[in-house]
């Protein structure tokens, strides 16, 4: 009994050691992107700043949001993951349902077709000859459009769906409800936890879109911000100038390119905590039947 008592305790202080260096290796970075968006440029160009800011400056962070071209940007990435994922959610629940009830025929051979999409992917010139065919080139349909389904996300939602019980649909088939009623009045409204979580998964993938935009997109009025963020890193691109209210000349690039990252970062991390309680338990109850 002691043994096992010591042998538990070194595992506990072998693993809090492990997770606290493995979260510092995450967390250390990012505090240095935070501390130089917010110091002074000869003390980014010395080196000097670690994970505090030095010469405190609020310039940079003046300079991004007087930049009409990153605002552009930052609307045309708020518009994806706002109209994407809730494309995503509905194609998502659609797909879902039938694949989770046992009385549709032919459940399991979509299902087939639906897992080789895990292992087999388009390649990527007939995948952009077909986008051309459909006139989605240089639109913003050809980001959330091809990804509207993700095979792991509806699995996670066809577990949950498979959890609620049969009887209860039939009640709702025997007071007169159709198929898609019984989804959007019974299943949905039962399966928030799950559907928060698909939805936080694809928010995420959403804001982030970003080889999609350099395939399809040659209109630089509808690149989102990530790929305007690979602007300012590759080419040290600081354009839209002329309105601005100080010397953009006497500001440190790597300064503007690290408050851009944080104004790329920060709004989609400010999802997590409210949709905490939701994504532990969809995530605890979609994984026990997959």
């Amino acid at each position: 009994m002691g043994r096992e008592h010591w042998s538990r305790k070194l595992f506990l202080i072998c693993n809090y050691i492990f997770l606290t260096g493995l979260s510092l290796t995450m967390l250390l970075p990012f505090l240095n992107v935070i501390a130089q968006s917010f110091s002074g440029s000869a003390a980014i160009d010395r080196g000097d700043v670690m994970f505090w800011p030095v010469d405190f400056t609020l310039n940079y962070y003046r300079y991004v949001f007087d930049d009409a071209s990153i605002w552009r940007a930052f609307g045309v990435t708020v518009y994806i993951t706002v109209v994407g994922t809730a494309i995503n959610l509905i194609a998502t629940s659609s797909l879902a349902y039938p694949l989770s009830r046992g009385e549709y025929v032919g459940r399991k051979f979509i299902m087939l077709f639906v897992l080789m999409t895990m292992i087999f992917t388009a390649p990527l010139i007939p995948q952009f000859i077909l986008m051309r065919e459909i006139n989605l080139i240089n639109t913003l349909w050809a980001l959330m459009i091809p990804t509207a389904i993700s095979a792991f996300n509806m699995i996670v939602l066809r577990s949950f769906f498979m959890q609620i019980p049969t009887e209860l649909i039939d009640s709702a088939r025997i007071d007169g409800c159709g198929e898609l009623r019984i989804l959007w009045r019974l299943m949905l409204p039962l399966s928030k936890p799950a559907l928060a979580t698909v939805g936080i998964f694809y928010s995420v993938t959403n804001w982030n879109k970003y080889m999609d935009a350099l395939y399809y997109l040659n209109d630089r009025s509808l690149y989102p911000l990530q790929v305007k963020l690979r602007e300012l890193l590759i080419n040290d691109d600081l354009v839209d100038t002329g309105n601005l209210p100080f010397d953009v000349a006497s500001q440190s690039v790597q300064g503007v390119q690290m408050a851009v990252i944080l104004v790329a970062t920060v709004p989609i991390i400010l999802l997590y905590p409210f949709m905490q309680r939701y994504f532990i338990k969809g995530m605890l109850i979609g994984s026990i039947k997959s």
